[in-house]
């Protein structure tokens, strides 16, 4: 399969959400010539604001899209959207108009693979839950001519992949971790190791949260350096788990 016709579509709900569970894969793929996109759902207006805060309440959502944009610069993504549902209410966004914009991404962008939450989110957060709800709903619909012609030509992804069940400050620690069950996709992502730190970094706003998973540990380095994915849609790869999100699509 050619190089060129390789695109990813990241699907998150919150600005850090992109580093915080793949930032190694993302620079993984992107410095492989891979077409990377993310589509942030929220601007995160709910979040920290920092210990000690980095910017008024009111200002939030501004700082965290910045945060955001500079680690996506880090990371190689090539696209950004923002859609800008509220933080902690996205579960409420009107089905149909959010359905309509993701369909229109899919659309647009034709990507190969889609990156999601997992039904429950990883951790249950609300956000994350409706995020992956929408995100799968806009994936079938965006393969249907039927719905929203007005965003272009039918388009079927070929896999959809989830964030793991484990948390992904845990990965690295575990010498069991590829026969843990849902652990389809798994990434030595070491080599990629410092732009993730620094895009984990870019969102300052949330360096309480990011320094105690990660930067405030002895075995940093090990949390680092592993990556995981969940196979949620498509083809399954021959092995489990495979080292390619590609891996079969051809």
């Amino acid at each position: 399969m050619s190089q060129v016709n390789r695109t990813i579509l990241l699907s998150f709900a919150h600005p850090d959400d992109e580093s915080f569970f793949i930032a190694g894969t993302i620079r993984k793929y992107a410095d492989a010539g891979v077409r990377m996109a993310l589509v942030s759902a929220t601007s995160g207006e709910a979040g920290s604001p920092g210990d000690p805060p980095l910017c008024a309440r009111e200002d939030l959502g501004r700082v965290r899209e910045a945060e955001l944009r500079a680690a996506v610069e880090i990371l190689g993504i090539d696209e950004l959207e923002l859609l800008r549902y509220a933080d902690r209410g996205l579960a409420s966004a009107p089905p149909d108009e959010i359905r309509g914009k993701l369909v229109a991404a899919v659309r647009r962008l034709r990507p190969l693979v889609v990156i999601t939450f997992d039904p429950n989110g990883v951790n249950n957060h609300p956000d994350h839950v409706a995020c992956g709800r929408f995100t799968m709903d806009a994936v079938n619909a965006a393969a249907d001519a039927r719905w929203h012609p007005e965003h272009g030509d039918a388009h079927q992804v070929k896999r959809v992949l989830w964030t793991a069940p484990v948390r992904p400050y845990s990965m690295g620690l575990m010498d069991d971790l590829a026969s843990h069950p849902g652990i389809d996709y798994v990434f030595d992502v070491r080599p990629w190791s410092k732009p993730k730190a620094a895009a984990l970094l870019a969102h300052a706003t949330q360096r309480k949260s990011v320094n105690r998973h990660f930067f405030d540990n002895s075995d940093c380095d090990r949390r680092l350096g592993v990556e995981a994915l969940r196979l949620a849609w498509g083809q399954a790869a021959a092995t489990r788990p495979a080292s390619d999100v590609f891996e079969g699509l051809d």
